[in-house]
């Protein structure tokens, strides 16, 4: 299974009709199939990055699948949707990911996946982005699993991973490893935000200081998904 990972950079005073464009025209279309589905649709949260970016992740069942819809939207019936969405933002980043042997999400129920709508409450996400040096990592996809994410399977922990994911393709991207981490204790994440980290929570033996080893260049989204965001 394909996922495709988007970064779209809306227009201010399209916010609304860009949600809503995704809302009532992307997600049902995909609903009258059965290759691809929208997982997430989520708002960069306003203070703690740029404004007016809207992350969405969409599961598409193969390399097939993922080229049937590319041809729709680029001179089938998705076209002319496709057109008007663009004057509704500034720009679109898009890269093609699949899941970790370890992530959580692996083969999406497709058929499972909502596409009406429903509403929830509001849910926030730690989207994290790490590049690994070069010749660690394999390494670091085994010890994110190994380490890291098990570290996260404890009642009073912060953030919960959902998915991780590695780029399918392109060279540039080949040493990628993307977190979706729901955040379970928000105000945890405040305490994170207004003190410094503990020595001992940095010590050797520790992943904070140990993951050094493998990368040292991440960066972090907050994100909020909107009220009807399929997976939440």
């Amino acid at each position: 299974m394909l996922f495709m990972h988007e970064v779209h950079k809306v227009r201010g005073r399209a916010e609304d009709e860009f949600e809503a464009a995704v809302r009532d025209g992307w997600m049902p279309t995909l609903g009258n199939g059965d290759e691809a589905r929208l997982l997430w649709y989520a708002n960069h949260a306003h203070g703690s990055g740029p404004a007016y970016n809207v992350v969405t992740v969409t599961a598409v069942r193969d390399g097939a699948a993922w080229e049937r819809l590319a041809l729709r939207i680029q001179q089938g019936d998705l076209r002319q949707w496709m057109r008007e969405l663009d004057e509704l933002r500034h720009d679109v980043e898009s890269k093609l990911l699949v899941a970790l042997p370890w992530s959580p999400l692996q083969d999406v129920p497709l058929d499972e996946i909502p596409t009406d709508g429903r509403e929830h409450e509001l849910t926030l996400y730690m989207e994290d982005t790490m590049w690994p040096y070069e010749d660690k990592f394999t390494e670091y996809i085994d010890r994110c699993g190994e380490v890291y994410s098990k570290s996260l399977d404890r009642p009073a922990a912060m953030l919960t991973i959902q998915a991780a994911f590695q780029p399918a393709l392109g060279s540039h991207l080949r040493r990628e490893v993307v977190l979706m981490q729901r955040i379970l204790q928000p105000e945890a994440l405040l305490n994170l935000l207004r003190t410094e980290i503990p020595a001992d929570y940095r010590a050797p033996g520790t992943w904070m200081y140990d993951a050094l080893d493998l990368r040292d260049q991440w960066t972090s989204r907050l994100l909020r998904t909107a009220s009807w965001s399929p997976l939440y």
